[in-house]
Order: C-alpha cells, then structure tokens, then sequence
C-alpha cells in the first residue's frame, strides 16, 4: 500500500486473544499489520481471566492437597496461608506473559497504537491516548474489542464490598464470608478458590441448576461436590433487592419455595455474564451493523456486513471464549491473506460444537457439544455411556477420583454429538476428543486406539467401549 508510515493491509482493534492471534496470524501471512488497544496487551484473558486466575486456582488446590495431608501420611499442627502471596504470584504469572505477547508483536513486525481506538470512517481509525493521537488507515481491519461484565442494579461495582471479577482479582486480602451471583465458570472459580482461602462462600443462581449450560448430571455431580466441601449453593434463585453497607452487603432473593429471603457476606462478586465492548468504537461511520444486543453478526469467514471489516472473539457472541475469539482471529486473518493472493492454504470453517468448554474448579469440568437433553430435543436417537473416575487406578494413585466421563453419540451413524466430563485434569483431557469429533471418528475408532496404562485418558476408552454396553473396567 502507500508509503504512509500508519497506512496497513490489516488493523486490529482490541490486542486480546483474538486480536493479538489474528495480528501474527496476518504478519506471518506477508500482511503490513497494525494492533489497537488501550490497555496491556493480552486483553482480559492474559490480564484478568483466564490466566491470573488458574494461578489463583493453583495456589488454591495445593492448599485443599495440603488439608487433606492425612490420607498421604503427614499433618500441620498450624497451617497458615497468605492470599497475598497468591495474588502476587498471578500477577507475576499474568505480567510475564504480557510481556511474551509484546515480544511476539516485534518479532513479526507488528506496529502497536497504545489508547482509544473509535472509527472516524469505513477505512480509518481514530487512536486517542493522554499523550497523542494517530489515524491509523487500512485496507481491512478486524474488530476485537472483547467484553466487560454486566452489572445488576443496586449492585453497581465499587471494588470495596462489590466486584467484578477484575476488581476481585486486584485484591489481597480474603473475606470471612462472599456470595457469588452467577453460578458459570468465572462465578465457580472464584468460589473454589476463596473457600479455599477460608471464606465462607455461597453461590446463588438464577437458572435452575448451578453450571447451567452444561449436562444435568454435571451440574448434579459439582453441586454435591461443592456442598461436601462446604460451599453453599442455591439455585433457582432470584435475587430481587440489595443494601450495601460499611460492614457488608444483604441480599434479598426469592426461590420457587420461599419468597423474600435474605443473605449477608462481606463481599460480593457479581458474575453474571458480559456484553460486548462495542458502543464506543464508531460501528455507524464504519457501516458496521450490530444487534439489539451490541453483538456483531459474522459469515463463516468473520466477515461483517461491511465487506471489508471483520470481527472476531466474544463482540460476536458465538462463543465467548479464549480460544473461541483465537481460533476466529486465524480464520479472519487467513481469509484477508488469501484474498489477495498471500495465503494459499485451507482456511477452516469453525464447528461451535467441537469447541472446548471448560471450568477448572476441583474437581474440573470439560464438556464439548450438545448435552443429553439438547440431542434429544433435536431428534436424536441416543446411545449414551458414562464412566466413573473411580474405577481408573490412575485417579485412585492421584487420590482425586470423584466425577465421570459421559459421551453421547448418535445411535445411528456413531457420530459423536457430546462430550461431559467432571474429575480430575479433564480440561486436559478433552482434546483427544475435539480432535476425534473434528475428524469425524466414532467411539469404536477411539475405543480401539489403545491408551497407556495406568493413565486417566483410560477413562475414555472405557466411556468409548460403554457406548456399545462393553466397559472393561465396571
């Protein structure tokens, strides 16, 4: 293109998973590329989700190890703990990969705009810092500006009695008590590790069941395993009113069973889903259309109604998650290189039910593709197998046996229609089976391929025989 310094084939806007992802993707396509973003790179995920947080979630299963050091032959007469030292520790773990990903925008050429970016047309971006102001042009540009998390009214963040997941994240001290409303992966997380921490915790949710997108018999399982260690659930629960004190905050909910009950904790964490980051970026002078909801529809390629603009990760509310918002960012980046003659390779089309889906509470949860219930409401016949954790010897030697793997499969043809895990490092072991659904295997296909032994991943070989009623090991 022109010689002009802040002229680009592709700009990013928003250096999250998506945006970062599809910027190198784009570089390494031979594509003069720009990245956006007026916060640290890495976006929530590196800064303040997902990363932070599973060091958080570390520190928190060597203290729960710890606590149960009987079973493993020795005792502390006085355990003590520092949260603090565990919230330095994620900010560390979190700072370093920052710096990783400023790293890999100078390896590959990518040219950084720090500050506000907003749409002044269809083909230029307005870059607003403290000190300067860019405009930065490009043939192409993708949209990966990402999310915040909703809010309840009276219940307005203030990162001394209520938080966000981010102002929760800042902090370095536990309370004696929290409740958490929203009963998904981020609201658990925290609920786990705080428990861990000695905060009397409780959940509230307002669907029927904790976990609420995943299978029943998940959601059954980790609602058992929660309360046996002593973190309270209620689900079904409505919260309807809040009073929010010096020395606390007091909940008013209601249930199908009693209405105008109430909760006080200390701290509350407000986790109740995002919306998209899309109402301040100039989407009209872009010719950009999104829904009632700030969400922005995209073709299989990420392309927007706007030809030459795409979007990519949780703006487009496909999937809102890390990987999802990566794997969004190759496609958009491998279609604009291939568009003009630099990419020649394949470039995918994204299957929503062959993605991930995990929580990484302990015991985790891992879960790909449609549940029991939804197979069956599209017309399915089923064969369903589930496997308990409690029969591998592998997870018997871990001490860490509660949970099942349960894969769903079409009676018919074989094709597998999901996967649901809870037990012990199953976010680990799911991708053997994203990658069989992905190649269109069948259980027989994974239940002959042999596992090694002792191993969890034995788990699903035998989850894959019991879908023809031949488990070995029950």
């Amino acid at each position: 293109m022109a010689s002009n310094p802040n002229t680009f084939d592709v700009a990013v806007l928003g250096a999250g998973p998506g945006g970062y992802v599809a910027a190198i993707r784009a570089a390494q396509c031979g594509l003069k590329t720009a990245i956006i973003e007026r916060d640290n790179l890495g976006g929530v995920c590196l800064n303040w989700g997902c990363i932070p947080t599973k060091a958080l979630l570390r520190n928190a299963e060597i203290i729960e190890l710890l606590h149960h050091g009987k079973d493993y032959g020795f005792v502390f007469d006085n355990l003590q703990v520092d949260y603090a030292v565990a919230q330095k520790r994620s900010r560390d773990v979190s700072g370093r990969l920052v710096k990783g990903v400023e790293f890999l925008m100078k390896k590959n050429a990518i040219t950084v705009f720090r500050g506000d970016g907003e749409f002044v047309s269809p083909k230029a971006i307005r870059v607003e810092s403290r000190n300067e102001e860019h405009t930065v042009e490009a043939a192409r540009f993708i949209i990966a500006t990402g999310a915040r998390p909703r809010t309840l009214p009276g219940l307005e963040p203030d990162g001394v009695r209520v938080f966000t997941y981010r102002q929760l994240l800042e902090m370095k001290s536990v309370p004696k008590s929290m409740a958490v409303i929203g009963a998904g992966p981020i609201g658990m997380e925290f609920a786990y590790v705080f428990h861990a921490y000695g905060a009397d915790v409780t959940v509230i949710e307002a669907l029927p069941r904790i976990l609420p997108l995943e299978d029943e018999e998940i959601s059954a399982e980790m609602d058992k395993t929660f309360k046996r260690a002593g973190i309270k659930t209620i689900a079904g629960a409505k919260v309807e009113g809040s009073q929010v004190g010096p020395d606390g905050v007091t909940l008013t909910y209601s249930t199908a069973d009693a209405a105008g009950q109430t909760l006080k904790a200390d701290w509350v964490l407000v986790s109740v889903g995002v919306q998209p980051n899309t109402s301040h970026i100039g989407l009209d002078k872009a010719g950009v259309i999104a829904d009632a909801r700030g969400l922005i529809p995209v073709d299989d390629a990420m392309r927007t109604n706007t030809a030459h603009i795409y979007a990519i990760g949780d703006v487009t509310g496909k999937l809102q998650l890390a990987h999802v918002a990566s794997a969004q960012g190759i496609v958009a980046a491998e279609k604009i290189a291939a568009e003009v003659g630099k990419y020649s390779g394949h470039v995918a089309k994204l299957d929503y039910n062959a993605m991930p889906r995990c929580v990484y509470t302990h015991p985790q949860v891992a879960s790909m593709g449609l549940t029991e219930a939804q197979a069956k409401e599209k017309g399915y016949q089923v064969k369903v197998s589930k496997f308990p954790f409690r029969a591998n010897g592998k997870a018997l030697g871990l001490n860490s046996y509660e949970g099942f793997v349960k894969i769903i499969a079409d009676a018919k043809y074989g094709e597998i229609l999901g996967v649901h895990m809870i037990g012990p490092d199953v976010t680990e072991l799911l991708p053997e089976l994203v990658l069989a659904k992905n190649a269109e295997l069948t259980p027989d296909q994974i239940a002959q391929s042999v596992h090694a032994h002792p191993t969890l991943s034995e788990v699903l070989m035998e989850a894959a025989l019991g879908i023809n009623g031949m488990p070995i090991s029950i």
